[in-house]
């Protein structure tokens, strides 16, 4: 279960990470081969600087890698981290489909009839 596999803590760095647009669009990108910070930063209409921010918290996360490459450091998507946020949706997902799933069968109940 990734719940159990991930801390509080890493959990709430990897959907802050995710919560916004452009680390999102740069997690998408990296997902297709490394870019360099300045290659990322020439997609967005904001500074260098704040492109490397948006890199650094994906980093933090465990979202994106970077690698050195001669002079370029390339950002990479960690597919492994993407799979365990997936997980973690998927559980979340699945325990509220039971309890939905719990309540309908409650609702078609006659009244006075129990379970």
């Amino acid at each position: 279960m990734v719940v159990d596999t991930l801390s509080d803590e890493q959990v709430d760095l990897l959907f802050h990470a995710l919560a916004d647009a452009t680390r999102r669009d740069i997690v998408k990108r990296a997902i297709r081969g490394g870019h360099s910070v300045s290659d990322l930063a020439s997609g967005y209409a904001m500074s260098f600087a704040a492109v490397q921010k948006h890199v650094a918290v994906l980093e933090r996360a465990g979202l994106v890698t970077k690698t050195q490459n001669g002079r370029e450091r390339l950002v990479r998507t960690d597919i492994a981290t993407i799979n365990q946020a997936a997980e973690l949706l998927d559980e979340i997902e699945e325990l509220w489909r039971s309890r939905v799933s719990r309540m309908s069968d409650l609702l078609a109940l006659d009244p006075g009839e129990t379970q």
